[in-house]
């Protein structure tokens, strides 16, 4: 057996998408597929403005930049996340604060984060773990009593709704990602989802060069040069080809995810009801999911270790997550933690993800219950 962690797929026309697109001579950014991708996220999500990036990490720096961060201001965020939510405040000059997450979403603890607000707080970046939503009204509320952008961190969020909105087009701004690891992908890719009127033209404009090239094109200026700071954030035409094939069929992606971590969940159930391990809660109401990851939790670091060299010598390749930021060098040299995060610390040497693609089959997902069952079992 080999079950590899991720697997990249096709699922529809994504090499005749980039044939057509090297046929009729458009490879550059924002071409005829990326405007069909821009198309299909405002519809689908109900944001104001999509632009395709070539990353979620270059659509959080142009959020950092529409932020208009001063260096020393404070953002709030959790620990437990990517690199990149903190990197693109820190390269405005801003401050992490690093708040604890809630034990059962694994998202940021509105409540803390609530405590975490200082008069130099300028953002909150809610990060969607595993595709479940944060708790959105409370942040939004938070922002709204201090003047506060609200940006998320929907890498992971594709499709996935808390109380009939969709992840990402909730917060002033939001981020998604569609790297090779994510539900919708194009191998790297991202999109900044402008959900306030207020920072759709500069985005535009920091997004191309700062520039204002897209007024240009539309005929709204006669001629266009720079006016702000910006770089080159456009993917390639042959990326937005891929994508758009992918998000035709997202719908049926996700419902596909859906069912194996549904089927992974009853595979386990048995180690889970003697508290072996646990397996992620369910959702909390008005929260749906878009099957990103399927994680457990062990009883501690060594047995997480343990397991994993377990699976490896079985053909499964099962990986940890984030070390959290608050305790790593930069995180220490950047930013700081509000507080203790107990949680976060805790939930970072127990969590293991099991492999999640689209591809992976139900005789698969049940192999692995039944190689971490034996584990168990020796």
């Amino acid at each position: 057996m080999k079950v590899p962690f991720n697997k990249p797929f096709t699922i529809g026309p994504e090499l005749e998408n980039i044939a057509q697109a090297v046929r009729e001579g458009h490879l550059s950014g924002d071409g005829p597929f990326s405007r069909r991708c821009h198309r299909w996220l405002e519809e689908r999500l109900g944001c104001r403005r999509a632009l395709l990036t070539h990353s979620c990490t270059a659509a959080l720096e142009m959020a950092a930049i529409l932020c208009d961060l001063a260096p020393g201001d404070e953002v709030i965020m959790p620990s437990f996340t990517f690199v990149s939510t903190a990197n693109a405040f820190v390269l405005r000059g801003a401050v992490p604060v690093f708040v604890d997450i809630r034990p059962d979403t694994l998202n940021l603890d509105e409540a803390l984060a609530a405590r975490a607000v200082t008069p130099r707080t300028r953002a909150i970046v809610p990060v969607h773990y595993a595709g479940i939503g944060c708790e959105m009204d409370a942040l939004m509320a938070l922002a709204a009593r201090h003047d506060l952008v609200v940006v998320e961190d929907a890498a992971q969020g594709i499709l996935a709704e808390y109380r009939g909105r969709k992840l990402g087009a909730i917060g002033h701004l939001g981020c998604l990602s569609f790297h090779e690891t994510k539900n919708v992908i194009s191998g790297e890719g991202g999109a900044l989802l402008v959900n306030d009127e207020r920072f759709v033209a500069r985005a535009e404009i920091i997004r191309e060069k700062g520039t204002n090239r897209a007024q240009f094109f539309r005929g709204e200026v006669d001629k266009y040069t720079w006016v702000d700071i910006g770089s080159s954030w456009l993917p390639s035409e042959l990326v937005g080809a891929f994508l758009h094939a992918q998000l035709e069929r997202a719908d049926a992606i996700n419902a596909q995810r859906l069912r194996l971590a549904a089927a992974y969940a009853e595979g386990l159930a048995p180690l889970a009801a003697r508290g072996l391990l646990s397996v992620p809660r369910q959702a909390p109401e008005g929260v749906e999911g878009n099957g990103h990851l399927f994680y457990v939790l062990l009883p501690d670091i060594d047995t997480r270790s343990a397991l994993i060299a377990h699976l490896k010598a079985r053909g499964v390749h099962a990986v940890f997550h984030y070390v959290p930021l608050h305790s790593s060098p930069a995180g220490r040299r950047y930013g700081r933690a509000a507080g203790e995060l107990p949680v976060t610390e805790d939930v970072s040497a127990r969590l293991l993800r099991l492999p999640l693609y689209h591809e992976l089959t139900a005789r698969e997902v049940a192999a692995v219950c039944e190689a971490v069952g034996a584990f168990f079992r020796s």
